[in-house]
């Protein structure tokens, strides 16, 4: 089995990418999605959240605009908040291994891989990657986003062109749609998975 890690910064389409990685048949474990699982109603980690951060919850779930405001450029509460979140993805991660182990390769869409140092753990790195520009459009025009949060949000990632340099491939989503699955596909050729495309 091939493990594929893939990463990008805030804004530079993995989300895209990923699918399209799960529509030609690699299963695919989304971080951000089993986060927001998680924190979501009837999660498993809303008590240990709202016991660490109270008034963080509301009706059985994460605020999540309260829990980034009370973490958000403060290094000392953000580590809680990761002390509770990474154990929890671990286990997620871990099941999700198990259930598909006979595949021939899963990508695991990391967006803090390398900030975290979790790529080592990998066969191979995909990073996302766009335009600061273009990064920047996308990124502003989503509901809820500020160009200070936006900042913030930045400043916890790693420039893209040091993830670009520690990649073992980059796929450019600036172009178009079919641009970037054509990439995708590639990708997969290369690893020797073009059968499930």
């Amino acid at each position: 089995m091939i493990t594929l890690a893939l990463t990008g910064s805030i804004g530079m389409g993995k989300s895209t990418v990923a699918a399209m990685f799960a529509e030609a048949g690699i299963p695919t474990f989304d971080a951000d999605a089993t986060v927001r699982d998680l924190q979501g109603p009837g999660g498993r980690l809303v008590p240990l959240i709202e016991a660490r951060f109270p008034g963080t919850t509301c009706e059985g779930a994460v605020v999540r605009e309260a829990l980034s405001a009370a973490v958000l450029g403060d290094r000392d509460e953000l580590a809680a908040l990761e002390a509770i979140v990474h154990p929890a993805v671990h286990h997620e991660r871990t099941r999700f291994i198990i259930e598909n182990s006979d595949a021939p390769a899963l990508l695991f869409d990391i967006p803090l891989l390398f900030e975290t140092g979790g790529d080592a753990a990998f066969d191979k790195v995909i990073v996302v990657s766009a335009s600061p520009q273009l990064q920047r459009e996308r990124v502003l025009s989503r509901p809820g986003m500020t160009k200070r949060k936006f900042e913030q949000i930045l400043s916890r990632q790693l420039p893209d062109e040091e993830k670009r340099a520690r990649a073992d491939f980059i796929i450019d989503t600036s172009g178009s749609i079919e641009q970037t699955r054509a990439q995708v596909h590639a990708i997969l050729a290369c690893l020797g998975l073009a059968a499930g495309v």
